[in-house]
């Protein structure tokens, strides 16, 4: 196996490696285990669970606030210990990335810096007693190393598939459509839209505002008489814990009447550049957005009338990376993929009327 192939696959396997580690930090975080361990990085002092009896009065003795929960401690450090992995496999690719000329370096080195910043932020969360604003951006972190993630395995993709193009040789047929202002403006917009929406996903969750609202399609209150700005102050009191969360009902019908509406206009934008992309890149990246956005909205809508079900929560937020890395990967189509396949359709018609 040459040297490419194994960077490439070994990409691969963060990816998803990295998938992993956002479904494990949903479910720690909805399972309420971010407080499982008390301390960072191990748990009760140690570098696994405390189990024997020995162990749990010693950790109960040196903890006396945080009594040991012997199933959300093992989720929490799962979680880390996973995530820990995720870091020694993202520098193994930054390393890799400067052995051979040529290959990317900026994400790597993104990624790295990303996942570095990961780790202060796991700490934070459990030493500041999961403060929402903490939280959140954990959740982002996460989202974001994967995104970096996959943007550079499509890319080690798009490169391979370019380098047969090269040769004269592709496997299959591609729609080479010109690509106007207005899609790309598009395409541009559904990303940012989707990376708020996640954040006021992040936000919803991190607050405690999932289930404050049980009907459909935005609330059963007045949320319109009830909406508080104040929801969305980034820095809140101090308090011992936010776990629970500490906003008062109107702040949390706020929060979450905001983030079944960006459900709304992401799901508009989203639907638009499955339109264009049906013409432009073909219908399976069209379909693929369409049933992602669908998928999602299910799970949405499943949430609040089974009220937040473990399964589907988590699964929602896996839904929504899915979406985020599906917009990802078209913009990189329209501006980086499409732009190649133009040049070379050039060379091509050269090379036949040369020979004509």
């Amino acid at each position: 196996m040459d040297k490419d192939r194994t960077y490439r696959i070994f990409i691969y396997v963060t990816l998803v490696w990295s998938l992993m580690v956002v479904a494990m930090g949903a479910y720690t975080r909805l399972t309420e285990a971010g407080l499982g361990c008390p301390d960072w990085p191990g748990c009760y002092g140690l570098l696994t669970v405390p189990q024997t009896e020995i162990q749990i009065t010693k950790a109960e003795k040196a903890f006396p606030g945080a009594p040991v929960e012997i199933e959300k401690a093992w989720n929490e450090m799962i979680h880390r210990y996973i995530a820990g992995g995720l870091g020694l496999m993202i520098a193994a690719i930054a390393c890799m990335s400067w052995q051979v000329k040529g290959r990317p370096r900026i994400v790597p080195a993104a990624l790295l810096g990303v996942v570095v910043f990961q780790a202060v932020l796991g700490m934070w969360t459990v030493t500041m007693n999961l403060m929402p604003i903490v939280v959140m951006g954990h959740l982002m972190g996460g989202f974001c190393t994967v995104t970096l993630l996959g943007v550079l395995a499509r890319r080690q993709y798009l490169e391979r598939q370019r380098q047969k193009k090269s040769e004269g040789i592709h496997h299959r047929r591609l729609k080479l459509s010109p690509i106007d202002g207005k899609t790309k403006a598009l395409a541009v917009g559904a990303f940012f839209a989707v990376v708020l929406q996640i954040v006021l996903g992040g936000w919803t969750s991190a607050n405690y505002a999932a289930t404050v609202c049980t009907q459909l399609p935005i609330c059963e209150v007045d949320w319109v008489e009830k909406y508080d700005t104040s929801a969305f102050n980034l820095v809140v009191p101090e308090h011992d814990t936010y776990q629970y969360g500490v906003l008062n009902f109107d702040q949390r019908v706020t929060i979450h009447a905001t983030h079944r509406i960006g459900a709304i206009i992401v799901s508009g934008l989203v639907l638009l550049l499955a339109a264009a992309v049906y013409r432009l890149l073909g219908a399976r990246q069209s379909y693929l957005l369409v049933g992602l956005l669908s998928v999602q909205i299910i799970l949405g809508v499943t949430n609040v009338v089974a009220l937040l079900p473990l399964p589907v929560a988590v699964a929602h937020n896996l839904g929504g990376l899915a979406l985020l890395l599906a917009v990802v990967n078209i913009n990189m189509q329209l501006f980086y993929w499409t732009g190649s396949l133009s040049v070379l359709a050039k060379r091509r018609d050269a090379r036949g009327l040369s020979h004509g």
